[in-house]
């Protein structure tokens, strides 16, 4: 709590009365912030002292004070703001009473504790809020390496079906996960806790079983196992035939069908429904098979002419890109003329008069002719026109 003690001797505040909030987006007002925090009713009237930029999160560290003390037991360990996805974490004053003792070790001699600059977590009895009180101290007590200050936290996943509102979807996350594992240069035992607080409910009832059953199983193992449990459960093949089904939708552009093509290929393609080496041909055959809105771009682009040497994805995403901005241009410069239907309408009130005499006229002489035919008088003529009525 020493850096916490630091910020509120500065302000003048009392520490037992404040607490930081972390994770707050840099655009975010001062009002909506002090809002957000109010709707918690056990800390009542909450005021916003200090901010403070973290270039590792990329986000806000908040240092506000409530009109009465803390009570770390009744506040949540984070909070979802309305009209947000992301998550703000809460961190207040931990319990001062008692000073841990560091654990003997197997020689007698005591464990160091961590760095008591750390901020101590409100309290949490949820495995997510362990698992992210965990990963803060790795985080803050690890020596920084290259691509340290790249990470951020992954997005939250459940399982849980639809997608709860803050939450992320299978195949996002899915993507996420394997781009954070491929490209983050950190151990592997922190990988895996990285995923691991990154999941909560079915989901982490899962990893939770596969690391009880299986304690060596990789973070790419988690990613795999998380995806065949709530994934998809198609085959490559069956994969494979869908792509071969795709087609543009109306009103969507030729760049965005290419982007849901890559998605689909890119899922054919670990599933081994595919190999990698043939990847571009078949994505620029369907693009030319399913683009049936697009017809006139495929013919300027020259695209069934390449199919000897197809382009990458990056290629073709580029072109097609450039084509779409020359062609909107166009429309700019040569916009299409709107045709209008002209109505016909009456000129004056002389012809609306004489318009409504026709129309009494015409009214009366059809009553005389109905009056006629009911008349016992009228005699209706023969149908044959050589007999004579006797």
């Amino acid at each position: 709590m020493a850096q916490l003690k630091n910020w509120c001797i500065g302000e003048g505040m009392d520490p037992v009365k404040a607490l930081l909030v972390k994770d707050v987006p840099p655009e975010t007002e001062v009002g909506f912030i002090e809002d957000t925090l109010q709707t918690i009713k056990a800390l009542g009237r909450v005021k916003v002292r200090g901010r403070m930029y973290d270039s590792q999160s990329q986000s806000l560290t908040v240092l506000c004070e409530c009109r009465e003390k803390v009570n770390a037991d009744a506040i949540p360990l984070d909070v979802v703001p309305e009209g947000f996805t992301t998550t703000w974490r809460i961190f207040g004053p931990s319990k001062q009473d008692e000073e841990p003792q560091a654990p003997p070790t197997c020689d007698g001699q005591n464990v160091p504790l961590p760095d008591s600059s750390v901020f101590s977590p409100l309290q949490g009895s949820t495995p997510e809020a362990i698992i992210r009180a965990v990963v803060d101290v790795l985080q803050m007590t690890s020596k920084p390496t290259q691509g340290n200050n790249l990470y951020r936290r992954l997005r939250t996943f459940s399982g849980v079906m639809p997608t709860p509102q803050g939450e992320e979807q299978l195949e996002n996350w899915v993507e996420q996960a394997r781009l954070m594992n491929e490209e983050c240069d950190r151990p592997e035992p922190e990988k895996k806790m990285r995923i691991m607080e990154s999941v909560k409910g079915p989901a982490l009832e899962i990893l939770q079983a596969v690391r009880f059953n299986n304690p060596s199983a990789t973070s790419m193992d988690y990613i795999d196992i998380l995806e065949t449990t709530f994934g998809n459960p198609e085959s490559g093949e069956e994969l494979y035939f869908a792509f071969r089904m795709l087609c543009q939708h109306h009103n969507e552009k030729l760049s965005e069908f290419l982007r849901r093509l890559e998605r689909v290929l890119n899922k054919v393609v670990q599933k081994g429904g595919l190999q990698s080496s043939a990847a571009d041909k078949a994505r620029l055959d369907q693009l030319i098979k399913g683009a049936t809105k697009s017809d006139i771009m495929i013919l300027n682009l020259g695209l069934r002419y390449r199919r000897d040497s197809p382009p990458t994805f990056l290629e073709l995403m580029n072109e097609i890109r450039l084509e779409e901005e020359h062609e909107a241009a166009r429309r700019r410069l040569h916009p299409p003329k709107a045709v209008y239907a002209k109505s016909a309408t009456v000129t004056s009130d002389t012809e609306l008069n004489d318009l409504k005499a026709e129309i009494r006229q015409l009214r009366a002489q059809s009553s005389q002719s109905v009056v006629l035919l009911l008349s016992p008088a009228y005699k209706r003529p023969s149908q044959d026109p050589g007999r004579k009525d006797l």
